[in-house]
């Protein structure tokens, strides 16, 4: 029986999370959940393979679409308060999941890597919340999880809450996902569309997969009228990008 639901994305903190995991339960009462969104580079594809055979425990994939079918969908890029990405791809998924899962087997408890340090957001919806203590799943996602998950069963932990970023990659040490080696500061959509035009950038001209997503992002802005970088220094380099594709000099 499935006591522990770790949900994982190939990222340090929840991997943290799975390796806490598996010093207090053993590996057959342990599930990761990943959700796939279809827009992940391949070394995390890779990495979570590695961590399904290493650790030896089961890892579930789901996937409710992909980042490309919802941004056909709501025609704009993800950014500020439009993260339908995180929301129909994985927290939707997610309690789909939960449902679904506990209505079959019964409770479990499910460890969340949210670190208060993260994001000012993160500091002020946990603050309070302990790091060995269960809570109702709609208490940690308010808006998000229905009441009747706590009535199946299902409590939410976060074992990780007050750790330092340091805490986590000593903590991990050399099991981390290949990216972060590359320099990026977190890995799972590449690049997530809601952040910052440097690390869209640094993404789209990693390699292959990120020009190939490039490449995507640009046949969408035709239909979302967005541009895909949103400062000024990144609409310029986009303005030069578009000028330069599309002369044959170089071609020559």
């Amino acid at each position: 029986m499935i006591k522990i639901v770790v949900p994982i994305s190939g990222g340090k903190d929840s991997q943290a999370c799975l390796k806490l995991a598996l010093q207090e339960y053993k590996k057959e009462e342990i599930l990761g959940l990943f959700c796939d969104t279809k827009f992940e580079h391949p070394l995390t594809y890779k990495h979570i393979e590695w961590m399904r055979e290493n650790y030896g425990i089961e890892i579930k994939t789901i996937s409710g679409g992909s980042v490309e079918e919802k941004i056909k969908k709501y025609k704009r890029f993800p950014g500020g308060g439009a993260r339908f990405c995180t929301d129909e791809l994985k927290i939707r998924e997610s309690k789909i999941f939960y449902r679904e899962f506990s209505l079959k087997q019964g409770g479990f408890d499910v460890w969340l890597g949210m670190r208060s340090g993260e994001s000012h957001e993160r500091k002020k919806r946990y603050r309070g919340k302990l790091d060995t203590e269960l809570y109702p799943p709609h208490e940690i996602m308010p808006s998000k999880f229905p009441q009747y998950l706590e009535k199946q069963g299902v409590m939410f932990r976060l074992p990780i809450i007050d750790w330092t970023e340091t805490e986590v990659l000593e903590f991990v040490s050399d099991e981390l996902n290949p990216l972060y080696s590359y320099g990026f500061g977190r890995v799972g959509c590449l690049p997530c569309m809601a952040s910052g035009d440097k690390w869209k950038e640094k993404a789209f001209n990693f390699d292959e997969t990120g020009r190939k997503h490039f490449k995507i992002m640009k046949e969408l802005e035709s239909i979302t009228k967005y541009p895909i970088y949103t400062s000024k220094a990144g609409q310029l380099k986009q303005r030069q990008y578009d000028l330069f594709s599309g002369c044959a000099i170089c071609a020559i």
